[in-house]
């Protein structure tokens, strides 16, 4: 990792002094458990700062007024436990991170503990208790599932006004298509700021179409 990214990254995004520390903390916590847990794609972690910490910082900027945040397959904690991090200052913020690996949900209560996250770490299948979930704001995900899929599990959510931010690859327009024929869904699509080639599709009221 270049200092150069780490600096460019936190000056874009205006991070302070103290979460700029607490991020550092992230990244030392995830170079070691790469080592026992496979929480990246080892490839990805000379690039952490362009590829995961900016990944997660851009979905906080798409909505500062959330508070309350549920972040499906969390995994290594992008982009919920990042979130955490950037916003444990301000009032009410909190992450569910919602994980089924009891490793990776390890590894998100030890590193949230340390940075002191804001978060609540559910180890859970999403289908058993998505339905619960009201209390949430905005619902994420990154490179979980296919948009299909993650309407079907985001479904008793979305339709109750709750908004979904989902980052996708190049194949984003492609997945689009296969959704529309089944669900009727509002959403607007935001060019990513850390991949020419992707986006951020955020979804603010979906419905199924008549079969």
């Amino acid at each position: 990792m270049a200092v150069d990214d780490r600096a460019r990254v936190l000056a874009e995004y205006n991070v302070s002094r103290e979460t700029s520390q607490r991020l550092d903390i992230y990244v030392d916590q995830l170079k070691r458990w790469q080592t026992v847990k496979n929480l990246v794609g080892p490839a990805t972690l000379s690039d952490v700062w362009t590829r995961h910490i900016a990944d997660a910082l851009q979905l906080f900027s798409l909505m500062p007024d959330a508070t309350r945040w549920l972040d499906l397959g969390s995994g290594a904690g992008i982009p919920g436990l990042i979130l955490a991090i950037v916003g444990r200052d301000r009032e009410m913020f909190h992450v569910k991170l919602l994980e089924s690996n009891a490793r990776k949900c390890a590894f998100l209560t030890e590193t949230a503990r340390l940075t002191d996250a804001p978060v609540t770490v559910l180890n859970a299948r999403i289908e058993t208790i998505i339905a619960e979930q009201h209390d949430t704001d905005v619902v994420c995900a990154r490179a979980l599932a296919s948009l299909s899929q993650l309407l079907d599990w985001t479904e008793p959510l979305l339709k109750s006004g709750i908004t979904g931010l989902f980052p996708k690859g190049r194949d984003a327009s492609v997945e689009l298509t296969e959704a529309v024929g089944k669900w009727s869904l509002t959403y607007d699509s935001i060019p990513s700021r850390t991949d020419p080639q992707a986006q951020i599709l955020r979804i603010t009221a979906l419905s199924r179409r008549d079969s």
